[in-house]
């Protein structure tokens, strides 16, 4: 069976495991189908989620100093890694492994050891989902007319802004133009 996707559905997809061997596995299942990064630790992952912002995350849940769980809640808590999309993979096996990892915010879980064509079709759904909900909240945002930011980017924006999510310190300026008769 072909898993191959198009160019526009092929994703970044962040892989965290303290275990390399773990990694290697992941990679040679998805690296044919998307671009792969890795992190070997939770503080690891948080980073690069936040400098790299890949698609998807693909998380173990067992590591060292800080788990899946704490890493997936920090990544769900932070505004800018909020909205990526987090997998687990992992060797826990019981309902309320599972549960606990949806109710922190992961979109999938698969257990170990994973089937390569079943981590393809699942990453591959969630990559789907991902770029159509990005290609929606850019609708939402643009005005068709001009392919410009509309009002309710504005809002968002100003939002961001004065929360100090992209700036540390200093004044906040805003100019609204009104054109007249544009249309």
């Amino acid at each position: 069976m072909d898993y191959s996707l198009p160019d526009n559905e092929r994703g970044t997809i962040l892989i965290v495991d303290d275990d390399p061997m773990n990694i290697d596995i992941l990679s040679e299942i998805l690296e044919d189908h998307h671009e792969i990064l890795f992190a070997t630790s939770g503080a690891a992952a948080l980073k690069v989620a936040e400098a790299e912002a890949p698609d998807l995350i693909v998380l173990d849940v067992v590591m060292p100093e800080m788990d899946g769980y704490e890493v997936c809640a920090s990544l769900k808590a932070n505004p800018v890694t909020a909205t990526i999309p987090v997998i687990f993979v992992t060797g826990l096996t019981s309902v309320s492994d599972e549960a606990r990892g949806l109710e922190v915010g992961a979109v999938d879980y698969i257990t170990k050891p994973v089937s390569p064509p079943i981590v393809l079709m699942r990453v591959g759904n969630h990559i789907k989902l991902t770029k159509a909900l990005a290609m929606l909240a850019k609708l939402s945002t643009t005005d068709g007319l001009t392919d410009l930011a509309n009002r309710r980017h504005l809002d968002s924006r100003i939002e961001l802004e004065c929360c100090g999510l992209r700036r540390p310190t200093g004044p906040l300026s805003v100019i609204m133009l009104d054109i007249d008769y544009f249309k």
